[in-house]
């Protein structure tokens, strides 16, 4: 088993390197035969780490290549959180917290006018919540959503793609929340769970329909 998964990686790290290579090559380099190499690579396909077109050559029949997917290059290490909070702890050494702050702001007001059409296009609360959840899953938020008992909603995010950056700056949460009540058009929005201050592995919202 620990062989398979490091001849994967294998494969993962010399597509990495060379942006494309054929079966042939890879078994050649790898040193073991190409129908091994097969198997791994109709994993990776399935999976949409790696993808393949047909490339003509000069001589001969046509050959598939195979290359990383946009899914397979973010599987190597990024470290954009630790960039941004440098960048921000920069930004607040120069000009101050409340520089920070409106940046956080300005990042809000720039999702609510992308949200907002979608939303506003909604009249029931529970459609406006179901949009809420669909937008912030196309943004990574791993969402799922559910009616209590007492008619409440609870909106339940198991990703937060800025959690080490929400880490450092908790007002990036409140601007989510804030973000959330005006896009609902209710202040029954209240955070009880957050992964960035509870050391939970996911931030929990109750939204409570308003009192006609």
């Amino acid at each position: 088993m620990g062989n398979q998964v490091s001849t994967r990686d294998q494969i993962l790290s010399m597509l990495k390197v060379n942006k494309q290579l054929t079966v042939s090559e890879m078994a050649n380099q790898l040193d073991i035969t190409e129908m091994a190499v097969r198997r791994h690579l109709n994993t990776l396909e399935r999976d949409n780490i790696i993808s393949t077109s047909l490339v003509r050559q000069a001589m001969g029949r046509p050959t598939n290549v195979y290359y990383l997917t946009k899914t397979g290059q973010e599987m190597f290490p990024r470290n954009y959180a630790t960039l941004t909070v440098d960048l921000l702890r920069d930004i607040e050494d120069m000009s101050g917290q409340a520089m920070v702050e409106q940046l956080f702001e300005r990042r809000k007001e720039r999702m609510k006018e992308k949200y907002g059409s979608r939303i506003t296009d909604h009249n029931s609360l529970d459609d406006k919540i179901a949009e809420l959840a669909r937008l912030q899953n196309e943004h990574g938020y791993m969402v799922e959503w559910e009616k209590d008992k007492e008619g409440n909603y609870l909106f339940k995010e198991y990703n937060c793609p800025i959690s080490e950056i929400a880490k450092e700056y908790p007002v990036a949460c409140k601007c989510e929340l804030s973000l959330f009540q005006e896009l609902l058009g209710t202040d029954e929005v209240d955070c009880e769970v957050c992964m960035a201050v509870d050391a939970e592995p996911h931030c929990f919202y109750k939204i409570k329909p308003k009192n006609h």
